[in-house]
């Protein structure tokens, strides 16, 4: 598709770039093709003035536009024909009875230019395909044979003018290539006004953009190092949410277990946690709940006196029915003080992400 030569829309010059895409070459120039319009005003104008240059129709016909351009780069079917005549090519109407009576198959014909209103454009066979070489398009546009037929068709009901091109046309380097291979086209080329309007809207969106990070974060654009922070911020968000629940649970048990190491060693010798077996640990702990509960019932008991109660320690094998429920409420003590502490951690870990 690189070979084919192609002119985008410039300005009104639609049928210059028709011209130069059929040809498939910068050939034409605007200034060449006013030259044309010019010699056709002037022939105009001397078939006039033989009705006599006095005459109503010759005065009309010089305050009148020129008919074959004007200032915004149109040019007439006349001007087109005869530029075509340097090369030898000549245009015929498509559906006029005189072609029709023809019965050509649209495929077997080398080219089109089409009309409608003020836009020109070209329709040609480079070696054994068919192209949409329509300056307003973002491309070349391929054309099946079977689609040809259609295509044209459409484009009458559209209110087209469809001029056949007759004559050999120049060679071209597309032609000679596309003799020998075929293209693919997976995408088809899309409307220059449609590219541009997609763009606008681009262009909009990130102006509103920035107005909004100007407003948010005071006046500029993120920078590299800025980008940098938004992509580090989101991943410590999804590891957050990612976190293992097993390390929870394992930091927060050992933070319960530091917990009530600290509270018994209120009661008990001054001892490293460290230095404590998993043994001692237990018989510690089992003494802190049995005094808290005697000491409950030291308050719960009636009568305007209290008297201590000594206990002796006992160990876990020979727990009674009261030392059962004892076991139970540890159990529960246990378990709040595992919840709150997997709390705290998870907030500890959110609070150091968030450094």
């Amino acid at each position: 598709m690189e070979s084919i030569f192609h002119e985008k829309q410039e300005g009104s010059l639609c049928a210059q770039h028709c011209l130069n895409n059929l040809l498939q070459g910068e050939y034409f120039s605007p200034v060449e093709l006013s030259s044309i319009a010019h010699q056709l005003d002037e022939e105009e104008r001397l078939r006039m003035a033989e009705g006599g240059v006095t005459s109503e129709d010759y005065r009309t016909f010089l305050q009148q536009p020129s008919g074959n351009m004007d200032d915004s780069g149109f040019f007439s079917i006349q001007v087109i024909s005869n530029a075509l005549k340097v090369w030898g090519l000549e245009l015929i109407l498509f559906n006029s009875p005189e072609y029709q009576r023809l019965r050509i198959d649209p495929i077997n014909e080398r080219s089109f230019i089409c009309n409608y209103k003020e836009h020109w454009f070209t329709v040609r066979k480079l070696g054994k395909q068919w192209f949409n070489l329509n300056s307003l398009l973002t491309g070349p546009e391929l054309i099946s044979d079977t689609y040809l037929a259609l295509f044209l068709a459409q484009l009458q009901q559209e209110g087209y003018s469809i001029f056949v091109v007759k004559g050999d046309l120049p060679d071209c380097e597309a032609d000679q290539l596309l003799q020998m291979i075929k293209v693919q086209q997976m995408h088809r080329p899309k409307l220059i006004g449609e590219e541009l309007a997609h763009l606008k809207e681009q262009s909009a969106l990130k102006a509103d953009l920035e107005r909004v990070l100007e407003a948010a974060d005071g006046p500029g654009v993120f920078d590299e190092d800025e980008d940098d922070l938004q992509r580090a911020l989101a991943i410590s968000r999804q590891e957050i949410d990612m976190e293992d629940e097993e390390a929870d649970l394992r930091r927060a048990i050992q933070l319960s277990m530091q917990g009530s190491s600290r509270t018994m060693c209120e009661d008990s010798p001054q001892t490293s946690s460290t230095d404590l077996s998993s043994e001692e640990l237990r018989k510690r702990r089992e003494a802190y709940f049995e005094k808290q509960q005697h000491q409950q019932q030291e308050i719960d008991r009636p009568g305007p006196f209290s008297y201590p109660c000594e206990r002796p320690t006992t160990s876990s094998g020979a727990l009674g029915g009261n030392q059962a429920g004892d076991a139970m409420r540890e159990e529960d003590i246990l378990r709040a003080a595992v919840t709150m502490s997997l709390e705290t951690a998870k907030d500890n870990l959110k609070a150091e992400r968030k450094k």
